[in-house]
């Protein structure tokens, strides 16, 4: 299998750089797989859990939206936030969730509709965050 070029940016660290086989990248448009030679394309990020897959080996890491961009050099991600899995605290997460549900009481019109938005991908993140724990 072809290997291409991914580097996973965010303004705190360059989280990744290196050789990979596959990227699967959360679009705000639908989930989308990256391989070698892919078409250019720039797409916008949604709250998601993107996967890395190189050597056999995936690392799965917490996006909270930014912006993909494939070109001729390979791929790279401008994520407002990446936090390896591993590396971040569940518990923590889990406040984050519950302080966005009792904050959706003071929104109304397009602001509730973007917080229930928000909200819904934060409450996904979680859900495979705990599927994947019981595997």
């Amino acid at each position: 299998m072809s290997t291409f070029q991914f580097d996973l940016v965010s303004p705190e660290k360059l989280a990744f750089s290196g050789q990979v086989d596959q990227v699967d990248v959360p679009g705000v448009e639908g989930d989308f797989g990256v391989l070698a030679g892919h078409a250019p394309v720039v797409a916008v990020i949604r709250p998601g859990l993107l996967t890395i897959t190189a050597g056999g080996n995936q690392q799965k890491i917490v996006v909270l939206g930014g912006l993909a961009e494939v070109s001729d050099k390979g791929l790279t991600v401008l994520a407002d936030v990446a936090t390896s899995v591993a590396e971040l605290d569940t518990a923590q997460f889990a406040q984050t969730v519950s302080s966005m549900e009792a904050g959706l009481a003071g929104k109304q019109g397009s602001e509730l509709d973007r917080a229930i938005e928000r909200l819904d991908h934060y409450k996904s993140i979680q859900h495979q965050l705990n599927a994947t724990a019981m595997h």
